[in-house]
Order: structure tokens, then sequence, then C-alpha cells
């Protein structure tokens, strides 16, 4: 593709980034600010220190960002040119290549095998949500609670509780799905059984005519939201839930505090009502 820049040297440092290697010798600012370049995109770089220049300076920069080169490597560009040194210093420059390529087609692989996970969680996700749906489908009739309608009441949720850790996590990187599915179903255990435990205070009298199907309504939508902000859940069990006194305010105190008023003396302003 032509390149349309009217000045060289934005078509010489944009070759950069397409480059297999960059061998720097001598030279002056040019040279070093390709070489800077180079090594801030991750180019394998060769610069040659003997001959000074540019690519010497290059060369002291090299000892702070790798780029893929050894000790070994290092000290090979800043020795006194030898015979056999051309051959040594493409030798190295191919090494940095192989490396570099090394680690493109890992990042590949990663991202390929975090696509694939990612999916997978979706699609764990989708099933346990069906199935949590499928609970309210198949839940018992309202009567006395029993062993099938309390392992659905609270095994429904727990299960939308894991779809929704599940689609969490996949918007997220570097995290197990097993590790987000367990903590999405903390968070939807806890989240439910405070919702049943408010119910049993309200309604005592609640297990003797329990109406699953009802329930499901609600606490599947509850066990979802539980997994999905599983975080925030959390992170409100650690800080605790208690109302913030305004600043100023004594909140272990039981009666407000009344400024005192201080007695007047002497002679009654105008205007005040005769004393009797």
């Amino acid at each position: 593709m032509r390149d349309t820049s009217g000045e060289w040297e934005v078509s010489y440092y944009r070759t950069l980034l397409n480059s297999d290697g960059v061998l720097m010798v001598g030279g002056g600012q040019s040279t070093r600010v390709a070489g800077i370049v180079a090594l801030s995109q991750g180019v394998p770089v060769l610069p040659v220190a003997a001959f000074g220049g540019g690519a010497s300076q290059v060369w002291v920069n090299l000892d702070k960002t790798r780029n893929g080169a050894g000790d070994a490597d290092i000290a090979l560009m800043g020795d006194d040119w030898q015979p056999d040194a051309a051959s040594r210093l493409v030798a190295c420059l191919l090494r940095q290549r192989t490396q570099r390529l090394s680690a493109e087609a890992e990042a590949r692989r990663a991202g390929r095998f975090g696509a694939l996970r990612a999916s997978a969680s979706l699609a764990l996700s989708v099933l346990c949500m069906l199935l949590a749906i499928a609970a309210i489908v198949f839940a018992p009739g309202a009567g006395p609670a029993s062993v099938k309608s309390l392992t659905m009441l609270l095994l429904a949720p727990l299960v939308a509780a894991t779809a929704g850790a599940l689609i969490r996590h996949s918007f997220e990187t570097g995290s197990s799905p097993l590790r987000a599915a367990v903590r999405g179903l903390g968070a939807g255990l806890v989240s439910v059984l405070l919702y049943c435990a408010s119910q049993l205070l309200t309604v005592p009298a609640l297990l003797d005519t329990l109406d699953v199907r009802r329930l499901l309504f609600f606490t599947i939508p509850l066990g979802f939201s539980a997994g999905f902000t599983f975080d925030l859940v959390f992170e409100r069990l650690r800080a605790g839930a208690g109302p913030v006194a305004p600043p100023g305010v004594d909140p272990l105190a039981t009666t407000p505090a009344v400024a005192p008023v201080a007695a007047q003396s002497g002679p009654p302003q105008v205007g005040a009502a005769p004393q009797r």
C-alpha cells in the first residue's frame, strides 16, 4: 500500500510496526528514536554499540526494556567488533524474533481458550435458567411444607444464582468459572435464606400452607440478582447493612441534646409582661 504522507519520518517510523527486526549500526537521533519505538512495540532490535552513535544509546536503554533479549545477548551487542560478530549478532536477532512469534502464538491460544470458556459459561448459564424456570412449572401446589417443596424452594433460586454468576463471569477475564459459580451460590443462598427468614417472622404459619410456586416467582429473580452481583452482596455483608448517622450526630444517643438556656438577670426588658 502506497504511503501518502509527505514526510519521510512518518513513513519510516510506521514501517517499524510491521518489521520482523531492526538492525542499528551507528546513526544519529533518528536511529535512536527508531530503536525506542521498536522497543516500545516489542519489535526485536539489534543495536550494535561498537560503532557508537544512536545505536549505542539504544543499547543502553535495552538493559531496562529487555524485549526478549537475555544477558548474553545484551553483552554481545555491547562487545567490540570481532571477525565472527556478524553471524553471532544475526543469530541473536533471530532468537528474539522466535521468542516474539512464540509469545504471539501463545496469546492467540489464550484468546481462543478464553472465548471458548466464555461460550461454555454462557451455555451453562442458559441451562441453569431453564432449570430454574422448569421448577416453577413443576412446583407443587399450596399445602403443608414437605421435603420436596422445601428442596424446590431452596434449590431453584440457587440454580438461578449460578446462572447469574456465570453470566457475570463471561464479561470478566482471568477468573475461574468454577470459583464464580461457587461465589454466586453463596450469595444466592444467603439472600434466599434471609428472605425466607423474614417471611417466617412475619407469617409464622407460612409452612402450614406453603405455596412454593408463588414464592418461586420472587425467589428465583432474587437468586439470579444475588449471583449476578455477588461482589456487592459480599461487600455489604463485610461492611454491615446498618444506617449511617449524619455528621455530628451520636448514633448511641437516646434523647436529643438540648442547649442550655442562660437565666436572665436585671430589670425586665421593655415590652415584657410585669411580674405579679
